[in-house]
């Protein structure tokens, strides 16, 4: 099927371009949702009369993105989630998590912006691509954590199972000198039973 393309499209195109799509791509999201036309004469036509509304109206949402590109840019957002001593979440951090944290800064992301890899299912910074206009893109960090203050301390750049480590080293050493100190009293014990027993 051939559709006129009415915005930039990832792999297909830009504006105005006549290009060749499967039927069910075209008519489940390129026409749906605005980003094509079927390239009908009539269509053909049409588009020719609207194009500058059309390039006037991209350059003023590109603009928008662009201003909010440059206020998200290097930002980080906090997700608390659940998770196991070992990092794993119960779950993944979903692209609604991520627009909603943004947005509870004060960012208006919608969730079909994010753009997730693979889905977030450990503890941590992960870096997170935001697509708010076709021609802009940006990177954004989700500190996932299961509590504030364990994400102040991933910001400040220990991961949880570095800080896990730490723990179980320090306990370990507190159950050595534990030890130690049960050691040290028997024997002072038996010092004394021996002397008792010289007496």
């Amino acid at each position: 099927m051939q559709v006129i393309l009415l915005e930039r499209v990832a792999k297909l195109g830009q504006m105005g371009d006549v290009v060749e799509v499967k039927s069910g791509y075209a008519r489940n999201f390129l026409l749906p949702q605005g980003k094509a036309l079927t390239a009908s004469s009539a269509n053909i036509a049409g588009f020719e009369n609207q194009k500058a509304q059309l390039e006037a109206r991209n350059l003023e949402t590109k603009t928008e993105a662009d201003a909010l590109a440059t206020r998200l840019a290097d930002q980080s957002f906090v997700v608390i989630r659940s998770a196991s001593d070992s990092g794993s979440l119960y779950g993944s951090v979903t692209p609604r998590d991520a627009a909603d944290a943004a947005t509870a800064e004060g960012f208006s992301v919608d969730k079909k912006q994010i753009v997730l890899k693979a889905p977030i299912k450990e503890l941590g910074l992960h870096a997170v691509e935001v697509r708010l206009h076709p021609e802009v893109e940006i990177e954004i960090t989700l500190n996932v954590a299961r509590s504030p203050e364990e994400a102040e301390i991933q910001a400040a750049g220990k991961s949880i199972k570095e800080l896990a480590a730490e723990e179980e080293a320090a306990n370990d050493f507190e159950i050595a000198e534990l030890f130690d100190d049960i050691g040290a009293a028997s024997e002072d014990d038996e010092g004394e039973r021996r002397a008792e027993d010289e007496a």
